[in-house]
């Protein structure tokens, strides 16, 4: 699978595994199982690089020591290096695996942490990519290729695939992989049945080698759909007992099946309201099916009207989700998990927490992030997300605990397919590898996750190092800067979503509106005068966005409509704002051209001209951006930028 070179897994030109290769001589599994012998198997790949001998004997030279300590916990791992041997403890099979991965990936990177204790231990239980693959290889926000699983209606046989992809995944410490679109259409609905089962259950046995559950998306219609019952309410007897002889056959072919992802009630989607049944009782029927296997079932709370009319001012997505599931908090089974996306609209570049994450008190929540980057870039702009999932992870909407201490796990919508560099630009692989790092270990920096991805996946050139890690730790402010000013949002083409248009959904029927006329912007939240969205936080989180005069700058038009002569807490005036973020925006990416051109020489060729061609087509988009917003804003409020810049009238 040549796409992988460009990843962070050990390649032949690791300078730090060349330097360590001459130590190791052999390795010694002290326990055993599947999953051991896998992470035995991740060291005898890289015998061309360490000199490995898999007969188990010391005969001579280092060796590394593969073990096992309940201790550690699970999925937890110690790796210790002395001048005998490197000693990888898991706390069970999948803990001596991540130990291995996380050994050869510091060493690839020539970090000196190779050489000292790591000791990690994931702090949630789910660790998960959610892939938007259809049947026919199409893939719903891919920007990547085609799907790796599917392709013309059938399941993919590539088994050497496969292998790659779960090595890269479970490297990354993902645990779980849910391989369709939450928007299961008519085929997708076959998955379930003997029509597909049996394809489906190879890409579960090669996860399962690497720690992996495999999970489906459903059909919550999928009684009627296929054609046996006239109802899918989920209170009918004969509804619970379609679901429980389903779940007992996908278990009978894949047994260790990890459970069921639902969108239902949403965009058209089925689901238990059609049956004026609510979230929790539609869940509830589908968990208890999985619940003799040990499945789960994780739902989806992005729900909302998608049917809204624009005229009328009372109305506001950001409220949906809580809305619908606040007054369920409690009523869900014990094994289904809500689903919750990082903030209340849709993986907008800027846009606040959830603040469902604080109010739920006695349900299991997943955290939802978008590795494909459908409103950040779309692969081709440059935009690094773990900063901005950090945020979210650290922040505490109701003044109780941050929403990393309240959560089971993360799901991120995957970002691969089967382009020529798996994530479309190789820079972007960087999302996929910073969302694992980050959710198995959340008090990791944005900071120390860059250059670790930079080290191990493009060079281990200190200055290169110190070059692109700067670009990813940058490149989020700058996009925010040409397109999303201060929190609204939105001003992208429809459908499509990559580029400006700054009207193009503020007249829709799906909710997304920045209210700008000729005196001023933004959308008015508040408990006043708005639409009350600021009293789904707790009280110092409400009274902080509530209030004009202490709302942050990066959300004020999220929360309030204001003069563009509004001062903001930097000194300058709304409008003011749009014209220099715009131009500096626009800039930085001038700026980050050029910086990547000095790199010539200094990195893989492939990856060099196909990044630069990324930046070459960002500086387009973000100059287009520029212009397109200034002399939007121009037009509607008349007032001339300071610095007489070229905005186009």
């Amino acid at each position: 699978m040549s796409r992988l070179y460009c990843s962070w897994l050990p390649r032949e030109k690791s300078a730090g595994l060349f330097r360590r290769r001459q130590y190791f001589s052999s390795v010694i599994c002290r326990s055993q199982g599947k999953l051991i012998s896998t992470a035995a198997g991740e060291l005898e790949r890289t015998a061309g690089l360490i000199g490995a001998d898999m007969s188990g004997e010391n005969a001579g030279g280092k060796c590394f020591i593969l073990d096992t300590d309940a201790c550690l916990g699970a999925g937890g791992y110690r790796v210790s290096t002395d001048e005998r041997a490197v000693t990888v403890t898991g706390g069970d099979e999948a803990g001596v695996l991540y130990g291995v991965y996380r050994y050869l990936i510091l060493a690839a990177a020539d970090m000196p942490e190779a050489d000292s204790v790591i000791c990690e231990k994931p702090a949630y239980r789910f660790r998960m990519l959610d892939h938007w693959d259809n049947a026919d290889g199409s893939v719903e926000r891919g920007y990547s290729g085609n799907s790796l699983f599917f392709r013309g209606g059938n399941v993919t046989d590539d088994e050497e695939m496969l292998t790659d992809y779960a090595r890269l995944m479970s490297s990354a410490g993902i645990n779980a992989v849910c391989i369709n679109n939450v928007n299961v259409d008519a085929t997708e609905t076959l998955f379930i049945t003997d029509r597909y089962l049996g394809a489906i259950s190879l890409i579960a046995e090669v996860f399962g080698r690497y720690g992996i559950k495999l999970f489906l998306s459903v059909n919550f219609a999928a009684p009627v759909q296929l054609g046996e019952l006239d109802t899918a309410d989920p209170l009918d007897r004969r509804v619970r007992e379609w679901w429980r002889n389903a779940a007992e056959h996908i278990y009978s072919v894949i047994p260790d099946f990890g459970g069921f992802l639902v969108k239902a009630d949403s965009e058209n989607r089925p689901g238990p309201h059609t049956y004026g049944r609510d979230h929790s009782e539609g869940a509830n029927m589908l968990a208890e099916a999985l619940e003799p296997f040990g499945g789960v079932l994780i739902w989806r709370c992005f729900v909302y009207n998608c049917h809204v009319d624009w005229r009328d001012r009372s109305t506001d997505r950001a409220k949906a989700a809580y809305d619908n599931f606040m007054p369920l908090d409690g009523k869900f089974a014990d094994n289904v998990y809500l689903q919750i996306k990082n903030g209340p609209m849709d993986f907008q570049v800027r846009e606040p927490v959830s603040p469902l994450f604080g109010g739920l008190e006695h349900t299991n929540m997943i955290a939802e992030f978008q590795i494909a980057q459908e409103y950040t870039g779309q692969q081709i702009d440059l935009c690094w997300l773990v900063p901005m999932w950090k945020e979210c992870l650290g922040f505490n909407t109701h003044g109780g605990s941050p929403v990393s201490s309240r959560i089971c796990g993360a799901a991120g919508v995957a970002n691969t397919g089967d382009g020529a560099f798996l994530t479309g630009s190789p820079l972007a692989a960087a999302n996929l590898y910073g969302f694992g790092r980050l959710v198995f270990a959340p008090g990791l920096s944005p900071e120390t996750i860059a250059e670790e991805w930079v080290r191990a996946a493009l060079t281990t050139d200190d200055g290169a190092v110190r070059t692109i890690t700067g670009m990813l730790l940058r490149s989020r402010e700058i996009y925010e800067n040409y397109t999303a000013p201060l929190g609204v949002g939105w001003m992208v083409t429809p459908h499509y979503h990559y580029g400006v248009d700054v009207d193009g959904y503020e007249y829709s029927p799906w909710g997304t509106y920045h209210y700008a006329d000729r005196d001023g912007i933004g959308n008015d939240r508040t408990a006043e005068t708005g639409t009350g969205y600021v009293l789904q936080y707790g009280k110092e989180n409400a009274a902080l966005y509530g209030n004009i005069d202490t709302c942050p700058d990066e959300l004020l038009l999220f929360f309030h409509h204001v003069p563009y002569t509004h001062v903001l807490h930097s000194g300058k005036t709304v409008i003011q704002h749009i014209y220099d973020s715009h131009f500096d925006g626009a800039e930085a990416v001038r700026e980050m051209l050029e910086s990547w051109k000095e790199l010539e020489g200094r990195l893989d060729p492939e990856i060099y001209r196909e990044c630069l061609k990324r930046f070459e087509m960002q500086l387009k988009n973000a100059e287009r951006w520029r212009d397109v917003v200034n002399t939007y804003f121009l037009r509607k409020s008349g007032i001339a930028d300071e610095h007489n810049r070229n905005i186009f009238i």
